[in-house]
């Protein structure tokens, strides 16, 4: 009951607090839905045939999203005559996938993905089942059957661009869903190798009987997928986008969680410290230590209580308009719904309240301590604010910091950006733990100026911070909170993206480059037509799930390239034929061959070829595990595209536009680089930004107006002593920018140290020097804002303060 008298009789002390909650609840549960929403889904492709046998899985440790390990010729054919022996299976269809697009008025069309091929064996139309819409199926070599929306009628001439360049094809039908429908045979000689086999099976069969002999037929030779777990037949290419806006929807869950439970503990402190008297009245007449903390134990869950399901209307809400911001984006694909579930919403509720609960803990035991005399006194003097606990707590936290940003800069490419991250939420909380010690000797800095200028004006902000250094700290918290976490995020990707831009630049050394044009990537005739030097990637399998990037080259090109490259045994003269390869150091090792032997690699048509070790090379020599002569990939490899080829000298005036290149200068290529990761980056930035910003925000807000609204006497003192109205305000608004001077000082220290771990960290990577690149914009912004709103919710009040007190009079 005292609990809510307190809420009622003290609410706007609570407002910030209550926000917090409420916000960090909408967050959780806003993107909680969008998590769970986001799971894989069943490809539109395969969507009518319920059982599948998929090829054996790689790692992925890499990171690169690659595709099962394909099955040969030989093992494919093997499997469908055994599928087909099945009861109940009417045809074991093999999904033979290439890269096809239309080219249209000389032009390639439509948006092309590299991992989502569109051309398709017309066989494997069944799966979903696609039917005729128009036409007859293909039947001759040069037929195709082309998706309805593409305008073009049976009968007519299309010409496809393919790996190989672009072919002629006759229309014979049209079917309403995309892609490109060619006879079987000639999906063969333009696909690579089988990966997923469907089993059709006829309307009266045991399902979970053809499941069960489909997996003892496959053996241990991949897996088979019935039902609910066809979702794993999802395409790597939307893998990898649905897990990088998981990324940011972790991101976001993680740095809401971590503001909110900042701001709720860092306001409850405040709280305790301006509840001072009256929690030492209540001492005085009775109140145990134990009543206390029950009191604001019961405050704390009558927030997070009301908080919380606002906060879960409000997600709720939101979640939508994420998902749909996440498709706008590419994060999700064009029919992602977020799904309203109560995992999501329980889950972000009971989170909310603990954060209450948790804020409330070390308030509260500090709350208990506090002695019935402590109401009688007048002063706002911190005569300790520093405890052994406070000590202990923050070295701890702050080592924690400095141990993160040691495994920072040890860190891969992939983990380095979380580990800044985390090291500087470590750091930020130890920095606000030790603020007591710190924030005098700033003040006295910061304010020397000020003393000079206005003697009066500086003599009240230096030793009214000094006095209630608790209370300074508190109100700087927000603003370290902000900057650090905002300079740190924008600062950390410019950083990054800064060092491997040098990295492209050292190790690029051409004067133009031919890149693609509506297109994937360029085909064997786009690269035939430019004099330059390209690179034909391809994957390489392994035994034991390993697979190894590799790029095909021509002899003359290798010539121009070997100078880059550091040979620690074999000769580089010897890359010649089709049986023999070059490795880098790391890849020797794990396949556990040396110069002059021999190992079995399968290629992407499935095809296992004893493969001759014919040089070593070191790991940082190219930018790929192996090197193979280019007629080699583009054998076993037909559908493989090229992503650039790089001029020395004059480049060629024009390039076909049917084979979709064009020709960019050195300076314009290394602008276009990684466009599309550029995008999601800066979506990822502002997103991370916004939320923080806009959090910490309402917190500088509450936290000032809270101090600002409970120094009513402070003003009156002043004012009796013979200050001017303009006089108070001018010392409120002083120490406003000295609270945010200081935040901002400790937020900069905090986000210089982390990115200093990420610049150490890319160099040592690199084997090159990164600069630290300081997002001077984003900290000018961000900076201004917390100015306005401090000046904002500090000055107003005590005007209002002011004039209601002239009034009285």
């Amino acid at each position: 009951m005292l609990s809510i008298a307190t809420l009622k009789s003290r609410w706007t002390s609570f407002a910030g607090t209550f926000v917090a909650v409420f916000l960090g609840v909408a967050i959780l549960s806003m993107t909680g839905l969008v998590l769970m929403s986001a799971q894989p889904e069943i490809p539109e492709r395969y969507a009518g045939t319920q059982v599948y046998a998929q090829s054996a899985a790689v790692g992925q440790e890499d990171g690169t999203f690659t595709d099962t390990k394909p099955w040969s010729p030989e093992r494919t054919a093997e499997l469908v005559k055994a599928f087909e022996a099945i009861p109940g299976v009417q045809k074991a269809v093999p999904d033979r996938n290439f890269y096809a697009q239309a080219v249209i008025d000389g032009k390639p069309v439509g948006d092309q993905d590299s991992g989502n091929p569109q051309g398709h064996s017309w066989s494997s139309a069944a799966l979903a089942p696609y039917s005729i819409s128009e036409g007859n199926p293909p039947s001759k070599q040069d037929d195709v059957v082309v998706e309805k929306s593409l305008g073009v009628s049976p009968g007519s001439k299309i010409s496809l661009l393919t790996g190989d360049g672009p072919k002629d094809f006759t229309v014979t039908g049209t079917v309403d869903a995309p892609g490109f429908y060619v006879t079987d045979a000639t999906a063969a000689k333009l696909a690579s190798g089988v990966r997923i086999i469907g089993l059709v099976t006829a309307p009266d069969a045991d399902l979970a009987a053809v499941e069960s002999a489909a997996k003892a037929a496959q053996g241990t030779d991949g897996r088979v997928l019935a039902g609910a777990a066809r979702t794993g037949l999802e395409l790597k290419g939307d893998e990898r986008v649905r897990w990088i806006g998981q990324q940011i929807l972790v991101a976001m869950g993680s740095l809401g969680g971590f503001v909110s439970i900042f701001v709720v503990a860092s306001t409850f402190a405040f709280s305790v410290v301006q509840r001072r008297r009256e929690l030492g009245l209540l001492r005085t007449i009775g109140a145990t230590p134990k009543q206390v903390k029950r009191m604001m134990f019961g405050e704390a869950i009558a927030i997070g209580v009301v908080a919380g399901i606002a906060g879960m209307i409000l997600g709720t809400a939101m979640a939508p308009l994420l998902g749909n911001l996440l498709v706008s984006a590419g994060l999700q694909p064009a029919n992602f719904a977020v799904k309203t579930q109560a995992a999501p919403l329980l889950g972000s509720f009971v989170a909310g309240l603990a954060v209450a609960v948790a804020g409330v803990w070390a308030a509260g035991r500090r709350a208990s301590q506090i002695r019935p005399l402590e109401a009688l006194r007048e002063a706002a003097v911190d005569k300790k604010p520093m405890t052994r606990a406070r000590w202990i707590a923050g070295g701890a936290v702050s080592g924690i910091g400095v141990l993160l940003l040691l495994v920072t800069m040890l860190s891969s490419s992939e983990d380095m950006i979380t580990n800044a991250l985390y090291s500087a939420m470590a750091l930020i909380v130890g920095m606000t733990l030790l603020a007591p010690v710190i924030i005098p000797p700033v003040v006295r800095t910061f304010t020397l100026p000020l003393a000079r200028r206005d003697g009066a004006v500086g003599m009240l902000v230096r030793e009214g911070s000094l006095a209630a250094v608790r209370r300074t700290a508190s109100t700087a918290a927000p603003v370290l909170v902000t900057v650090g976490l905002a300079v740190l995020i924008a600062g950390m990707f410019e950083t990054r993206a800064s060092g491997y831009a040098l990295d492209e630049a050292v190790s690029t050394r051409a004067d133009s480059v031919v890149v693609p044009q509506g297109t994937p990537g360029l085909s064997a005739a786009a690269v035939q037509a430019i004099p330059g030097t390209s690179l034909l990637p391809t994957e390489l399998y392994g035994p034991e799930a390993s697979h190894f990037g590799a790029i095909g080259v021509t002899p003359e090109e290798f010539t121009k390239a070997r100078s880059r490259l550091t040979v620690l045994s074999g000769s580089l003269d010897d890359l010649k034929g089709s049986e023999s390869v070059v490795l880098n150091e790391s890849t020797a090792k794990r396949l556990n061959v040396q110069t002059g032997q021999s190992t079995p690699l399968t290629f992407e048509d499935g095809k296992t070829v004893d493969l001759k070790v014919v040089a070593v090379i070191t790991d940082n020599s190219a930018a790929t595990q192996a090197l193979l002569p280019r007629q080699t990939v583009r054998e076993h490899d037909p559908s493989a595209l090229t992503s650039a080829v790089y001029i020395v000298g004059s480049a060629p005036s024009q390039i076909g536009a049917e084979l979709g290149a064009e020709v960019m200068d050195m300076a314009t290529y290394a602008a276009a680089v990684d466009a599309e990761e550029d995008r999601l980056v800066r979506i990822f930035i502002i997103m991370l930004i916004g939320m923080s910003l806009g959090y910490t925000a309402l917190a500088i807000a509450n936290t000032l107006m809270m101090a600002t609204a409970d120094r009513k006497r402070d003003f009156a003192v002043l004012r009796l002593t013979g200050a001017t109205n303009r006089q108070v305000l001018k010392t409120v608004a002083a120490e406003s920018v000295l609270v945010v001077g200081i935040g901002t000082l400790l937020g900069l220290t905090v986000a210089v140290i982390a990115l200093f771990g990420i610049k150490t960290g890319l160099s040592q990577q690199l084997g090159t020097t990164v600069s630290m690149t300081m997002p001077w914009g984003v900290i000018f912004s961000v900076v201004t804002i917390c100015l306005l709103l401090a000046l904002i919710a500090s000055v107003l009040p005590a005007r209002l303060a002011l004039q209601a007190a002239r009034e009285a009079r």
